[in-house]
């Protein structure tokens, strides 16, 4: 799913879609339209808007195709390549779709509070349609405050994708299970030309490039961003910092200007050219959509994927990592709610459509029942990453009123500096750090 997915917009949109959401009146979030208590009759045209293009659009348009099929009475109109903040403010302006998905959880705590996206609870108890069909983790991510708003749709984890040719050419037999026999790793599989040029990376550990995100290396390592009263804890969890030094020191082996270098002159995360795919990187964070890509870009490619590692001293986190998806919901003001429920409850709940989407996007599904179908997909280095979601240690960020954007955007500057050399004080940082993000969500507070 592209990284829910082109991340053209990523943090900025978000923290603007924050911002703007929280502006909402009272009044306004109130707004429930709420279910037909003897079941209204599902009949119409319904307007949905998703954020996929391409290919991945044409993946979407078949299980719609589907849908219409098993309800004649209903018409969908598909409008892809729309993103969050297009949808925002079309939902602030009376003109929403009748059924919208998000590539980014980032946005549930924002959409939950403002009403933004409808309170789906009703609609689930007149349905019968229990919330126990979903793993603990994707409920977590699609409520807020109590109210279930938005329906997990697809899930990504994030592991580690390794060049199986260039491990063999270094004399390795595979992936590394510690962030230390990573860093070794990587210096084996590293190439430089005599001036110390990289030609070759075994592992670019730079914050912001591809996937490289505290979220992504945090999870882990078992760092967590917010304590059960949604307090920021960056500077009291020592993960935090552990996993900060550890990837400091393999940014210094390398020289950050080296890395600057050696990323400036490869190809874009999202084009055939992509650094994994040619050869130029040896193992890189990834989700598990990576696997779609390689094998329309680059089918030649002898790969491997495996959980990305933490530290030696907790093994027990071995095989967890970061989780995040795309969400469905139903914004405020939709126009057709009945037929909007049953595209929403069909694109988020039947196997069916879970698996044809899996297939043919390779992104996770997220109910139990597709998850065990025997239709899906579930190839050696696709398997990989479904073990990462539904490892126990796994992780997300958690929902807030401002959204995860709304906290995460300071520790991604704080990174960008510490990566540069200029933080002198890590514990001092992180304490600031958390001062910063204290900060970002009382601004949201009601």
């Amino acid at each position: 799913m592209t990284s829910f997915r082109n991340r053209i917009i990523a943090t900025t949109l978000s923290l603007g879609l924050a911002a703007g959401l929280a502006a909402c009146s009272a009044g306004e979030a109130q707004v429930q339209q709420g279910p037909d208590p003897e079941g209204g009759k599902a009949e119409g045209t319904v307007e949905l808007w998703h954020f996929f293009s391409g290919r991945e659009a044409d993946a979407v348009a078949e299980v719609v195709a589907d849908f219409e099929e098993k309800f004649p009475d209903i018409d969908v109109e598909v409008r892809p390549e729309q993103d969050d903040e297009k949808m925002r403010q079309a939902i602030a302006a009376g003109k929403g779709p009748d059924v919208g998905v998000s590539y980014s959880t980032a946005v549930v705590g924002s959409f939950c509070s403002t009403g933004a996206f409808q309170d789906l609870g009703p609609w689930l108890e007149r349905d019968g349609v229990s919330e126990d069909i979903f793993p603990k983790l994707v409920r977590d991510y699609t409520e807020f405050d109590g109210v279930r708003c938005a329906m997990p749709m697809l899930a990504d984890s994030f592991g580690l994708y390794y060049n199986k040719t260039l491990f063999e050419e270094a004399g390795l037999d595979g992936p590394p299970k510690t962030a230390e026999e990573l860093t070794e790793m990587a210096k084996k599989l590293t190439k430089r030309k005599p001036d110390g040029t990289i030609e070759v990376a075994g592992f670019v550990p730079t914050f912001g490039f591809y996937e490289n995100t505290p979220s992504g290396f945090g999870a882990p390592w078992g760092a967590e961003w917010l304590n059960e009263e949604l307090d920021p804890q960056i500077a009291e969890d020592e993960d935090w910092a552990e996993m900060l030094k550890w990837q400091k020191d393999l940014v210094e082996w390398y020289g950050l200007e080296n890395l600057n270098k050696f990323t400036a002159g490869i190809g874009q995360q999202w084009s055939a050219d992509n650094a994994f795919q040619t050869g130029k990187i040896a193992m890189n964070l990834d989700g598990e959509y990576r696997n779609a890509f390689i094998a329309a870009e680059a089918p030649d490619l002898n790969y491997g994927t495996a959980p990305f590692p933490g530290p030696a001293d907790k093994p027990e986190l071995y095989g967890a990592g970061y989780v995040s998806g795309s969400i469905a919901g139903m914004p405020k003001g939709a126009k057709n709610p009945e037929a909007a429920w049953e595209l929403l409850k069909y694109l988020t709940t039947d196997t069916e459509a879970l698996v044809n989407l899996s297939n043919s996007l390779r992104n996770i599904p997220t109910t139990q029942e597709s998850l065990a179908s025997p239709d899906l997909n579930t190839e050696e280095n696709f398997q990989t990453f479904i073990d990462i979601f539904q490892h126990e240690h796994s992780s997300t960020t958690p929902a807030t009123r401002a959204g995860a954007e709304g906290y995460t955007g300071a520790m991604a500057d704080f990174t960008e500096r510490w990566q540069q050399g200029m933080v002198e004080n890590l514990e001092q940082g992180l304490a600031e750090v958390d001062q910063q993000m204290t900060t970002d969500l009382q601004r949201s507070a009601p």
